[in-house]
């Protein structure tokens, strides 16, 4: 079956950067989107950052200009770099992966979450 596995999380300053990773593995033939999205404490988990198959990246506007999604098709893995890291990224992020399944569906999977904590 397929897997996902995010490496990178941590805790780290303001100001700071981490960068995450996330690889697929299993039965993938083709993918159609990677991306991230996080849960903060009290908050509804949101979309950060997303990039297609086509090329195209999406980003929320609370990290635009601060973070980089990027992917490596040989390896389908993706990794989000976080630079000048404020205490409101805090939260759990999870890897995302879109794939197709035949003409008319897709199927989602997800990572299991990595914590990444900004403080001082």
């Amino acid at each position: 079956q397929v897997q996902l596995v995010e490496s990178g999380g941590g805790s780290v300053q303001p100001g700071g950067s981490l960068r995450l990773s996330c690889t697929a593995s299993g039965s993938i033939f083709s993918i159609n989107a990677m991306g991230w999205h996080r849960q903060a404490p009290g908050k509804q988990r949101e979309l950060v950052a997303a990039a297609t198959s086509g090329g195209n990246t999406n980003y929320a506007d609370s990290v635009k200009g601060r973070f980089t999604i990027s992917r490596d098709n040989a390896k389908n893995t993706v990794y989000l770099q976080m630079n000048s890291l404020k205490p409101e990224d805090t939260a759990v992020y999870y890897c995302h992966l879109e794939i197709p399944r035949g003409y008319l569906e897709t199927g989602d999977y997800w990572g299991q979450g990595t914590q990444v904590t900004v403080s001082s």
